[in-house]
């Protein structure tokens, strides 16, 4: 699990590069979230990776898989208001939802924008802005994750095939490319659909992420 999770924070961050340098040319990216929201989900992942160093992640699955349920119903429900929503400013809630998104980011080897996309809906962005921005935070949070894997990976001593710490060297050189490219059509894709029809196939692609995990807490 943790050689997964270490992988899949390492090929990300190649994947999130490619997204976010797409999203900016499309100007989908709002640097005021990454700098006022972005921090408390890098400050959450490093909490989140120290504790994944040593923990079973059962639980947490189970927990990720309610939440993520619970953003996907908010999407699919939300309607994008007529007029221009300003965003919620408050420090608090930004935070609180930055350090828990950071925090169950880091176990699942994910790079937040199941959560982050909701998240940034809730406190008023659109949801093409949220798409482009959630990217941007992914980027901090692959980068930090990968890090994270590396160095405890280094520190328990691990000894697997083809590995550096908890990062899998074939499994990387593999997935980038095709990842890589897709990021680049999924993030093409998003600037020309509609926005309400986006938030729509996001909520019905969090409610099968979180199917799928789940499934994996039954058979973990």
């Amino acid at each position: 699990m943790h050689l997964t999770v270490g992988t899949a924070f390492t090929i990300t961050i190649f994947t999130s590069t490619v997204s976010v340098i797409t999203h900016h040319k499309n100007k989908l990216v709002d640097l005021s979230v990454v700098k006022t929201f972005g921090i408390f989900v890098v400050i959450g992942v490093l909490i989140g990776t120290t504790f994944a160093s040593v923990m079973k992640t059962k639980m947490l699955v189970l927990f990720f898989s309610i939440v993520v349920y619970v953003f996907g119903a908010y999407l699919m429900l939300a309607r994008e208001k007529i007029n221009k929503i300003k965003p919620n400013s408050s420090l608090s809630p930004r935070i609180f939802f930055g350090l828990v998104s950071g925090f169950i980011s880091a176990p699942m080897g994910i790079t937040g924008a199941m959560m982050n996309v909701p998240i940034l809906r809730y406190l008023g962005y659109p949801i093409s802005k949220c798409i482009g921005s959630a990217a941007a935070i992914g980027f901090f949070i692959s980068f930090t994750g990968s890090i994270g894997f590396l160095i405890s990976g280094f520190y328990f001593d691990v000894n697997l095939p083809f590995s550096i710490g908890f990062i899998n060297i074939p499994a990387f050189i593999l997935f980038v490319p095709i990842t890589s490219f897709m990021a680049r059509v999924g993030a093409n894709t998003v600037y020309k659909m509609d926005k309400l029809k986006a938030q729509r196939l996001f909520g019905v692609f969090l409610y099968t992420v979180g199917t799928i995990f789940i499934y994996r807490y039954f058979n973990i």
